[in-house]
């Protein structure tokens, strides 16, 4: 018997930085979460300790810095892979970069109903994700975002499920539907001159209409029609990966004291949940390879 390393990488997670473009009296903020994964021949790091082809991480850190400095922060997808491409072209063991980043929202402080230039205030109904993967020969983008938290209190139902001897949960069709959705999808082809910010919102909005005018049967419906009309949508896009914790909204019992719920208190129960999770994708489209599976640990 032999052992060997298997698939290995490493890198900077989590570097906080926070942009302020002040070359005019308004300035702007773009607020970043940045994690960085290098890939190459790394083994005898590993097996012998050998750090003579490692880029340190904390080197990682620092070029994201000088980065948000000399290259444009917004859209995030344009940053990630030009430090992406930094990193595979100009330093010689690395073979691939994966570069992941979540974007926080902040919003201008308005005083007597005018923006103020220089404060903010944070904001933002979801995180806005980005996973860029560069190679010697190929790049991928992913695009994304998390704890996009949506609710709809009616148009939902949940019915004609399997019972055993073990089933309490009671058919409906009427239920709040409710979840925290996790959202990501693998845009192909040229990755040069796309509008990163009008496919993100564009994506977003397609599921958001899904969401809100699918008469659903399940929350597995509503998931497999808001990727699938994503994907209508923007062609580009090879698939798309969807994570939805169900918030369970359960109605109050209010007989014990003699009034009647017609749908209107509820109890939010967010332990346990349901967990439903899909990928729906072009049956046409490219394998994705470590560039989809392979996380650097945000995505």
């Amino acid at each position: 018997m032999s052992i060997v390393l298997g698939q290995n990488q490493y890198g900077k997670a989590e570097t906080h930085l926070v942009r302020i473009t002040r070359d005019s009296p308004r300035h702007e903020i773009v607020d970043l979460n940045v994690t960085t994964a290098m890939r190459g021949d790394f083994a005898a790091a590993y097996t012998h300790g050998d750090q003579s082809a490692v880029l340190p991480t904390d080197t990682q850190k620092n070029t994201a810095y000088v980065w948000a400095k000399t290259h444009p922060t917004d859209p995030i997808e344009e940053y990630g892979l030009s430090l992406a491409r930094h990193f595979v072209d100009d330093v010689e063991p690395i073979e691939s970069a994966r570069i992941e980043i979540e974007r926080f929202a902040w919003s201008r402080v308005s005083i007597d109903g005018t923006e103020h230039d220089h404060t903010w205030v944070r904001s933002g109904q979801e995180v806005r994700t980005a996973a860029v993967t560069v190679e010697s020969d190929v790049s991928h983008v992913i695009q994304g975002f998390k704890d996009l938290v949506i609710l709809k209190s009616t148009g939902s139902a949940f019915k004609d499920f399997l019972v055993d001897e073990y089933t309490t949960l009671q058919p409906t069709d009427d239920r709040v539907m409710a979840t925290s959705l996790v959202a990501k999808w693998r845009v192909t082809g040229d990755l040069d001159g796309i509008d990163w910010n009008a496919m993100y919102d564009g994506v977003k909005a397609v599921m958001l209409e899904r969401f809100a005018n699918l008469h659903s049967l399940a929350l597995q419906q509503t998931l497999w029609e808001m990727g699938k009309a994503a994907i209508e949508a923007f062609p580009r896009i090879a698939e798309i990966e969807l994570s939805a914790p169900n918030r369970h909204h359960f109605i109050v019992d209010f007989s014990p004291f003699g009034l009647e719920n017609r749908g209107e208190v509820f109890h939010a129960d967010d332990r346990p949940y349901g967990l439903i999770q899909a990928t729906v994708l072009r049956d046409d489209a490219e394998p994705a390879g470590d560039a989809w599976r392979f996380s650097a640990g945000l995505a």
